[in-house]
Parts: C-alpha cells; structure tokens; sequence
C-alpha cells in the first residue's frame, strides 16, 4: 500500500530551506526510497510549509527514515524552522488520477467496444491528434473518428494498456493492440490474418477533457502483418 508523510513547519527561510533539500536529494541518491516529494506555500501565511512525500509503503518510509542523511538533514531542517516540524503518517486509502482514468475510459469505449462518437464527450471541441500514420497534421475531431473507424472496421482492436504515467495536464499510455483483418483495409481484402502492435500516445487534458494526442505506434509492422510491405 502506498505511503505518505506529510510535515508541517512553519520557516521564514524558505529559501535556506529547499537548498537543504537540494542537498538530501543529492546526499541520498541511489539509496533513498522516496519516490515523489510536493513542498507548498500556505498563501495565506508565508511562513507555513507543507512537505508532502511519497513512499511505496511504510516499510520503505522507515528505510528512508533510517539513512544517516536522512537524520542529518532532519536536524538542519529542525534548525531551519520555528519549532519542532509535526509528522502525519497516512496509509493512502484512494489514490485517484482522474485524467489517466480519462483516457482508459477513451480505449475501453472509443475503441475496444467500436463506439467512436463516445470521444464526443471525452474530447474537446477544438480537439487535435498528432498521428505519423495519417497524411494529415493535425487531424481535428471529426477527422480523427474517421480515421479511428476505419481501423476499427478492418481490424476489430483490443487495446490493452500496458502503462500509465501521469504529469501535470498530460499522461502518456504505453499499450499494445490485437485484433484480426476482418474487412477491407487500404484497398486489400481480408485476409483473417491476425495482428498484433505496440506502442505509446500522449494525451494533453484541458477542463477534464482531452485536448490533443500524439501517437506513436507501428504502422509499418502491422502493414507487414496483413502483407501490405515486405520486412
């Protein structure tokens, strides 16, 4: 289960401050566990800081927590601030990212079930889709649920997602796809030979909605797939 302390201080160096953690980042790389940290400002008072920081789980926290570094940098920051910093511990009970969850509802609706106009609700009206595939850059809504359909016509894909990362207003999804050439495809009959690619988009969210993609996948393997090229 995923772990996180939050600590609270209050400190009129806030400057002094993020330098020691410049240098606990740099004293602990390579054996620290840690694995993303958020310090915050309190608009409402310049003095009260908030660290949040994210381990895998506690055991990891307390590994953390154990490094020389670690105790030696806790006695400067404690130097730093205006009384004792205070600890939260927090088990993570619900760890929701609304965009990634965004775009595994695009796959599941748009492409694993065939129901293109479902991007209707999902997208932005002024959405753009990068694609090395198509003859045209970018490619707006409507065009790109021609161009989703005509793939799924042919080739009936299930999209399994691999991988998500997730920054700020964009997450990249790394997935790989099968399906079988069923109907006609860039003028060639069906063949029934079955197909199977990978690769990656990322997807930039506006307003909870996606506002442009870039995909990378292999066309080339799966035009070789249903004997378009020669490898």
């Amino acid at each position: 289960m995923t772990f996180v302390q939050v600590i609270d201080c209050r400190t009129s160096r806030v400057d002094e401050l993020n330098r020691l953690m410049d240098t606990w980042i740099e004293r602990t790389r390579g054996r620290r566990t840690a694995t993303h940290s958020i310090v915050g400002r309190d608009r409402a008072d310049s003095t009260h800081i908030v660290e949040i920081v994210e381990f895998p789980s506690y055991e990891e926290a307390r590994r953390n927590a154990e490094l020389p570094e670690t105790d030696r940098v806790f006695r400067e920051m404690v130097a730093l601030c205006d009384g004792t910093p205070r600890f939260t511990d927090l088990d993570v009970v619900r760890d929701e990212q609304l965009n990634k969850e965004a775009v595994r509802r695009f796959f599941d609706k748009a492409v694993n079930r065939g129901d293109v106009d479902a991007v209707d609700e999902l997208c932005a009206d002024d959405y753009r889709e990068h694609d090395p595939g198509s003859s045209v850059d970018p490619l707006g809504l409507a065009e790109s649920k021609e161009d989703a359909a005509k793939y799924i016509r042919a080739f009936r894909p299930t999209f399994i997602i691999e991988s998500q990362v997730a920054e700020g207003d964009l997450v990249i999804t790394r997935f790989t796809a099968t399906g079988t050439h069923s109907a006609a495809f860039m003028g060639l009959a069906p063949t029934g030979r079955p197909v199977r690619i990978s690769g990656h988009v990322t997807h930039r969210f506006t307003d909870g909605r996606i506002a442009e993609a870039w995909w990378n996948w292999d066309q080339l393997g799966l035009l070789a797939q249903v004997g378009l090229v020669e490898l």
